[in-house]
C-alpha cells in the first residue's frame, strides 16, 4: 500500500494536465510534444478576444482560445521540477523567456522575464480531472446555441490582475477540436502548426 501511494504521488508531481490561472479567467492545458512541454489555452471565462496584437498579421484574426502560450519548454539542468522556454502574451503580442516550476503537485509557479531584468509571474492551480473549469468558452466546446453536454457555473472573479498572460475570450467554433470541453487530446495539440514545426532547441 505504501509503495502504491508513493507511486501515485510521484505520478501527480508533474506539470502535465490542466491549470487554472491566478485570476480564474482561463485554464491552460500543458502537454508533452517531442520531449518538450507546451501549454495551450483550454478554456476562457469571457469569450470574445482575438490574437489582435500578434506580430504576424496573418494571425491577428484568430481566437485566443486554443493557442499555445507556453512554448517549447525543456527540463532545466540545474533545478528539480523546473522547465525553461518561452511564454507568449496575447495581450501584448510579445514573447518572453520563461520558466515553470512545480511548487507542489497542485501548484505551478510561472515566471517570465524581459532581458532578465523585468520579471513577473503567477502561481497556477491544478484543475482536478473531471472537475469544472472556469465558465465561458472552452477549446473543443460546442458552437453557441448547441445543446450543452457539460455545464459549470462561472468561477468567482477576482480583482487582482496577473502580470502575464491572461488573454480571454474567443468564438467557441474556431478553437482546435478536443476530446471534450476543456480537454483537448494531446495528439491534436501536438499537431498545431506552431508546435509541429518547432525545432527542438
Amino acid at each position: 500500500m505504501f509503495l502504491l501511494a508513493a507511486a501515485g504521488a510521484a505520478s501527480a508531481a508533474e506539470p502535465l494536465g490542466e491549470w487554472k490561472v491566478e485570476d480564474d479567467k482561463a485554464t491552460i492545458r500543458i502537454v508533452e510534444c517531442n520531449s518538450r512541454l507546451w501549454g495551450v489555452i483550454a478554456s476562457e471565462q469571457i469569450p470574445g478576444n482575438l490574437d489582435s496584437k500578434n506580430p504576424d498579421k496573418t494571425k491577428r484574426t484568430r481566437p485566443t482560445l486554443g493557442i499555445p502560450i507556453l512554448l517549447n519548454m525543456k527540463k532545466a539542468d540545474d533545478e528539480k521540477d523546473k522547465w525553461e522556454g518561452q511564454i507568449y502574451d496575447a495581450t501584448s503580442g510579445k514573447t518572453y523567456d520563461a520558466n515553470i516550476q512545480l511548487k507542489s503537485p497542485n501548484s505551478l509557479r510561472v515566471e517570465g522575464c524581459v532581458a532578465m531584468i523585468l520579471c513577473g509571474g503567477q502561481t497556477w492551480t491544478r484543475v482536478a480531472e473531471g472537475s469544472a473549469a472556469p465558465g465561458g468558452a472552452k477549446a473543443g466546446a460546442a458552437a453557441p446555441g448547441a445543446p450543452k453536454t457539460t455545464g459549470s457555473p462561472p468561477a468567482p472573479k477576482t480583482t487582482a490582475a496577473p502580470p502575464f498572460p491572461t488573454p480571454v475570450g474567443a468564438p467557441k467554433t474556431a478553437a482546435p477540436k478536443g476530446a471534450k470541453a476543456g480537454d483537448q487530446a494531446t495528439s491534436e495539440i501536438c499537431l498545431l502548426p506552431e508546435i509541429a514545426s518547432a525545432p527542438a532547441k
